[in-house]
């Protein structure tokens, strides 16, 4: 689905302007000529992102801002014609994520809404594939071949690591840090326990192994020898 744009901008040329281009580029696109209607669509159906003009008839720009920061996350590109550092400054503590003055080029206000929709919407999940080895991250399944693989949270943390990084040597350092996170101290043997459960797991109807020890480094996935 297209992302819904809330436009709060009180000069009619530049509101149609901004719809234009926006439903042009794919987006949905709500509209309001002055901040209380702005904040009262915000309220009634979210939007993905927020224009929002300084210069409003009755309540500015800046207590909308506020407003609509205190009620959530939603991104706010904030556009004005006041141009000088102290009015950057006021605009991003109101809670503006970023801002553009007018006039404005409309080829950068579309670059900056997805930058702004990028840093906010969460990613999708991916589909990592490795010879017959699927790992889906949306699903936290796994597959060999057609055949499911249960495993546990750190089993899954294990694999999707090196799901991400195939062919490449994880050391027992780097494995620490990204699924454990702390150190296990230089006689554990949490790492070699855990492979043994995995290695079990991806082989269990004797299928080739992807996963292999690489002496006095780590471990890495691969294809068969």
């Amino acid at each position: 689905m297209s992302a819904r744009v809330l436009i709060i901008e009180d000069d009619e040329e530049i509101l149609k302007f901004l719809r234009r281009g926006l439903a042009y580029d794919g987006y949905t696109v709500d509209t309001a000529i002055d901040g209380q209607e702005g904040l009262s669509l915000a309220r009634e159906n979210p939007p993905d992102l927020v224009v929002l003009d300084w210069m409003l008839p009755g309540m500015d720009g800046l207590e909308v801002c506020r407003r609509l920061r205190a009620g959530g996350p939603v991104p706010i590109l904030m556009l004005t014609a006041r141009t000088s550092v102290n009015d950057r400054v006021q605009g991003l503590d109101a809670g503006a994520d970023d801002y553009m003055v007018k006039p404005f080029n409309l080829d950068e206000l579309l670059a900056r809404i997805r930058a702004l929709l990028r840093r906010t919407q969460p990613s999708r999940p991916k589909v990592y594939q490795f010879a017959d080895l699927t790992l889906d991250t949306g699903t936290r399944q796994a597959l060999r071949g057609e055949r499911i693989i249960d495993l546990t949270a750190k089993e899954y943390e294990l694999l999707e690591l090196f799901m991400r990084h195939p062919r490449q040597v994880m050391t027992r350092e780097t494995i620490y840090d990204d699924v454990w996170g702390y150190d296990f101290g230089g006689e554990s043997n949490i790492i070699e326990v855990y492979v043994r459960y995995l290695r079990q797991k991806l082989e269990s109807e004797d299928e080739p192994r992807l996963l292999h020890t690489v002496r006095g480094m780590g471990y890495v996935l691969r294809e068969p020898d």
